[in-house]
């Protein structure tokens, strides 16, 4: 992938920096965006520098307009971009049953991350990644980060469920919209163990949930964020040429527990 050039929002930590440092390993230039975490940021990006990949670490948050534009500047010297991997959400943790848990305003919140920053960063890459799939002579990529909450309903909060949803809605229409210079996939896993679950809900909690996902899912596995990596990687790359507008589930079989 020398050459390559990807921006990954919310690479801090997490699915965003297992991605990031996958990618780095093949060769990839990257921007690596960040919100609020600068040390852990600067951390992923020693990481990805550490195996001789081009890194440029920006500040940014996604839910503003502004913001996406600052970003995707950050790899214009480039000239082009190859992928976009729209990684930073966010959530509020709230029983689905527990309608008073949410208001308008945590609902515009989770909304504004995690489904209009990936729209927003999607316009403002426009050009860039359409400059790169001239340049290339193949469809440039765009990959989201859904969730298995946004087909079934679940997870985190109904506003988390509901932000997914529509991004992977989204997906399809930007697909539509963007062909044939610009791919649009979503990636949709079930539990990531990661230290977003245990910011939520707490250590003991997270520790509850892993064991409860693993005795659930047919597969007994709890997928981590390098596991998730790989398949965003995978549509990130010209192997997944011929996808667009799909939602791939990767949630060890959870869509098939009873």
């Amino acid at each position: 992938m020398e050459g390559f050039n990807v921006i990954v929002t919310g690479s801090a930590s997490g699915l965003g920096a297992a991605t990031a440092e996958l990618l780095a390993a093949k060769g990839a230039r990257i921007v690596i965006n960040y919100s609020s975490s600068k040390k852990e940021a600067e951390q992923t990006a020693d990481t990805c520098r550490a195996k001789g990949a081009e890194i440029v670490v920006v500040q940014g948050d996604v839910s503003k307009d502004e913001d996406c534009k600052k970003i995707v500047a950050a790899a214009a010297p480039w000239g082009e971009l190859h992928a976009l991997v729209n990684n930073a959400g966010v959530t509020k943790h709230v029983q689905h049953s527990n309608l008073d848990g949410l208001s308008a305003e945590d609902f515009q919140w989770v909304y504004a991350v995690n489904t209009i920053g990936p729209f927003q960063m999607t316009r403002a890459a426009r050009s860039l990644l359409e400059a790169g799939a001239q340049k290339a002579g193949r469809a440039s990529a765009v990959v989201s980060i859904s969730s298995v909450a946004g087909i079934r309903g679940m997870g985190s909060s109904i506003a988390y469920a509901a932000s997914k949803g529509a991004l992977n809605t989204m997906t399809q229409s930007l697909a539509r919209a963007l062909a044939p210079l610009i791919r649009v996939n979503a990636v949709c896993p079930g539990y990531i163990d990661t230290p977003w679950f245990e910011k939520g809900v707490g250590a003991e909690k997270q520790a509850q949930l892993r064991d409860q996902v693993k005795s659930r899912v047919p597969l007994k596995l709890a997928s981590e964020a390098k596991d998730i990596a790989e398949l965003v990687a995978f549509l990130v790359r010209p192997q997944s040429g011929h996808m667009t507008g799909e939602y791939v589930r990767m949630d060890a079989g959870m869509h098939l527990a009873v």
